[in-house]
């Protein structure tokens, strides 16, 4: 009932999804723990790696084998030369999409900035709100808002903002982002292209109107860009000097990206097969004990690997039981296979390119809700999705395991 609207549709076809990820995920973790529990072992401490020592013991793999300091990245991320000359760049060399701030348009707070978004013809397409620091009375996080839909029956453009919560620096001091802000500002801002785009008629369908476990699809995509060599060099600039960032140093972001998926992706999997476990129960076969079936669901679907537990149990599974994803939780991961197979279309047809975009935006990007969203991926790749993308992503493609997964993701109707 719970997957009859969205894009997987049905029971087995995530199943087939979890299923195929596990072995080459629980390969790497169990290869991640190997090497904190060499560290372990050259401390001369006699214990075995577990769950409670992976964060501090994790560091320290990653000091040795990336010497990567998150702080060397950030004067290369100043905050309008991350958005004006890497998101806006990226747009207007895939999309054609040009950006005009608009002054003179009232904001609800003063630190917030509004801009005219013109199509790629030169008529106004959208009003884009970049609503960027954190502040007392703002919740975490960082989301896209469509406080006006586009609509074909009621003739309205959109009227679309991001909200991130990035911490305001002293009155003269640049606002230099993380890794993670920068990508989340390309994350948000492919929400953000999802609204502008849309084509349809009836509101209901516009933009990000679709299931929940297509919605991050196109937003993902985005991220790409982000580091895309092109687009890097226009806005990763030092703050001081305007020196491009090192090559050196990007590669050392690069190489940290695949770092600790192993455990990332397994505690991720064992959520999403114990919200599984629990939803295909039928109501006579309700356990009276949790603790035993929570064990026994781990261990038929082989990740059961104590150092790393899932990421909720099911004692405190709000996403599961109270939050919106009942039976919904693989939802992530379904949308970043989509995601990592579109990027691999992108770079085998020549990545950063206006026929690209234009496809993208045509096939997918305007159709909002409108259409069956995986037959839209379907015609746009031209075939059903490939799961090697998001293994080599995660730096699962080379783990034990990695062979036994089939070429294309679980079928669907």
């Amino acid at each position: 009932y719970q997957l009859e609207d969205q894009t997987a549709h049905d029971v087995p076809t995530v199943n087939k999804l979890l299923a195929d990820l596990a072995p080459p995920a629980v390969a790497n973790a169990k290869r991640e723990a190997a090497e904190q529990q060499k560290i372990v072992d050259q401390d001369k401490s006699a214990f075995q790696i577990a769950a409670c020592d992976w964060d501090f013991y994790s560091e320290k793999v990653r000091k040795a084998k990336y010497n990567f300091d998150e702080s060397e990245v950030r004067p290369y991320y100043e905050l309008n030369h991350v958005i004006v000359d890497g998101v806006f760049f990226a747009a207007n060399k895939e999309y054609g999409l040009t950006f005009k701030e608009r002054h003179d348009l009232p904001v609800y707070q003063p630190d917030v900035r509004t801009w005219e978004v013109f199509d790629r013809d030169g008529k106004p397409l959208a009003i884009f709100i970049g609503d960027y620091y954190a502040r007392a009375s703002k919740r975490g996080g960082a989301w896209m808002n469509a406080y006006v839909q586009q609509s074909g029956l009621f003739a309205t453009k959109p009227v679309v903002a991001n909200h991130l919560n990035i911490p305001k620096p002293p009155q003269g001091e640049p606002t230099l982002l993380t890794q993670d802000e920068v990508r989340t500002a390309f994350h948000e801002f492919g929400h953000a292209l999802h609204g502008m785009f849309s084509n349809v008629k009836y509101p209901r369908f516009s933009g990000t109107s679709v299931p929940r476990d297509f919605v991050e699809y196109p937003s993902q995509v985005n991220e790409m860009w982000a580091t895309w060599p092109e687009v890097l060099g226009n806005y990763a600039k030092h703050h001081m000097t305007a020196e491009p960032m090192p090559q050196a140093l990007l590669d050392k972001v690069k190489a940290a990206e695949k770092f600790n998926q192993g455990f990332k992706t397994t505690e991720y999997l064992s959520a999403s097969l114990l919200d599984q476990a629990w939803h295909q129960l039928n109501p006579s076969d309700v356990p009276k004990d949790a603790v035993a079936f929570e064990a026994e669901a781990l261990h038929k679907a082989a990740v059961d690997f104590p150092p790393v537990p899932p990421r909720y149990r099911s004692f405190y599974f709000s996403h599961a039981f109270a939050g919106g994803y009942s039976a919904g939780y693989y939802s992530y991961l379904w949308s970043e296979v989509l995601d990592a197979d579109t990027v691999e279309w992108f770079k085998q047809h020549g990545g950063l390119k206006r026929e690209n975009g234009d496809r993208f935006r045509a096939m997918l990007l305007s159709r909002g809700g409108s259409a069956d969203e995986l037959g839209l991926f379907k015609n746009f790749v031209g075939r059903d999705p490939y799961i090697e993308p998001l293994l080599k992503r995660r730096g699962l493609d080379h783990a034990p395991g990695a062979d036994d997964t089939k070429t294309e993701a679980p079928p669907t109707k």
